[in-house]
């Protein structure tokens, strides 16, 4: 268990709060760098909120893509404090590095009730860095900034960081509402879900998620494959796949996994159709069989009779929990198979759960609401290692 923000007293204290704003950006056309998803940041206020109204200050802290210890204009926080403005209605002061002149400045100035956010944390190689010496050095001198420290940037407590791991040991330490609901959404699905129970899975490759399916094999009641990933399934079942995406390494891994559903009557999915193009484009989509893919064709994204059974076997379920796209959402013709398994998930009775990453993107641009779903998480990959039974490191910390 996590210890709760109800746990401290925050009044006059400065609190280091770790969130996950990775938000997706792109550029507007003018050099700009706008937002294109703020899904993350709403799902922080919460925890700013409780914070600043039980007397707190803030110091927020937070990464944005893989920059590697390299400062990249286009991985700035700059655009997320513009933004967590806009929604707090207050100012918020952005220092432009970490530890340097500018964050020092900023922190010493922090007022009761005023908030800092600092510059992109993985700017600083060592708060990804192996040495736990280097990290434990850059949280040392984070914990210089604060009384306290608040994690609830659920997306990276799958990740053994400095401003994740290290600091949190470092200061008296509470998990924020964001983290403290993940786990208890997680704790259903894992301790005593309600069933008949539901894992849909997508995205591009099996090997991203050979460990949660192991895991879950054991769990569920019910198993659907979409996306990318299916195709090395079909290819372990001797089919022909075209030109689609393929995991030559786990198809043995894959059969495993198919006789271990049979032995267990688990009701496993995996597509009929699929719709497939030349190549990897928004155009020319056709629908085939399953286990006749041309030679010439990439599979894009399950076909509409697939979808239509995924829907089906997930409408008897009480608890689902879906990851990964079933294609190429990014595309309006390769889209309908993503968007029948989302809207089947808003029809559930009972829990559903969007496990956050490309899934939580692709519900917002197809034009669903969080409040659609049970719940949207905000961390695919954390989710997944929960859900793999792995011990996640920032978690360990806030316990």
């Amino acid at each position: 268990m996590v210890k709760t923000l109800d746990s401290l007293s925050y009044v006059g204290k400065r609190v280091f709060l770790r969130c996950d704003l990775n938000v997706p950006l792109q550029d507007d056309g003018t050099g700009k760098r706008i937002i294109t998803d703020d899904g993350r940041i709403r799902a922080s206020l919460p925890t700013i909120n409780y914070l600043l109204n039980a007397g707190a200050s803030l110091v927020i802290c937070a990464h944005l893509g893989r920059p590697k210890g390299e400062r990249k204009a286009e991985l700035s926080l700059a655009p997320i404090a513009e933004r967590l403005r806009e929604l707090l209605g207050r100012e918020v002061v952005f220092a432009s590095d970490v530890i340097g002149d500018s964050a020092k400045a900023a922190v010493s100035a922090l007022k009761p009730g005023g908030v800092v956010l600092l510059e992109n944390i993985r700017f600083e190689g060592a708060e990804t860095s192996k040495s736990e010496e280097e990290r434990l050095g850059l949280a040392n001198i984070l914990a210089s900034y604060a009384d306290l420290y608040v994690g609830d940037g659920f997306g990276a407590v799958h990740r053994k960081h400095a401003s994740v791991f290290e600091l949190a040991q470092l200061l008296p330490h509470a998990a924020g509402k964001l983290v403290s609901a993940e786990v208890d959404v997680l704790r259903q699905l894992t301790e005593n879900p309600q069933r008949p129970y539901g894992v849909v899975l997508g995205g591009a490759k099996v090997s991203d998620k050979i460990g949660v399916i192991t895991n879950l094999i054991e769990k569920v009641d019910v198993l659907a494959i979409g996306g990318g990933m299916v195709f090395t399934f079909l290819a372990a079942q001797g089919h022909s796949i075209g030109t689609s995406l393929f995991e030559v390494e786990s198809i043995d891994t894959v059969k495993s996994i198919i006789n271990r559903a049979k032995e267990r009557g688990v009701e496993l999915h995996l597509p009929t159709d699929v719709v497939v193009a030349p190549k990897f484009a928004d155009e020319n989509p056709t629908t085939v069989a399953a286990d006749s893919i041309p030679q010439d064709q990439m599979g894009l994204d399950i076909g509409p009779e697939s979808a239509a059974a995924f829907a089906a076997a997930i409408a008897k379920c009480r608890t689902v929990f879906w990851n990964g796209p079933m294609g190429v959402f990014e595309f309006k013709n390769f889209a309908a198979g993503t968007r029948v398994v989302a809207d089947s998930l808003t029809k559930v009775k009972g829990l559903s759960v969007v496990g956050g990453g490309d899934s939580a993107a692709a519900v917002r641009a197809l034009g669903f609401t969080d409040s659609d779903f049970g719940y949207i998480s905000t961390g695919g990959g954390a989710s997944l290692e929960y859900l793999e039974g792995k011990e996640l490191p920032g978690l360990q910390a806030l316990a």
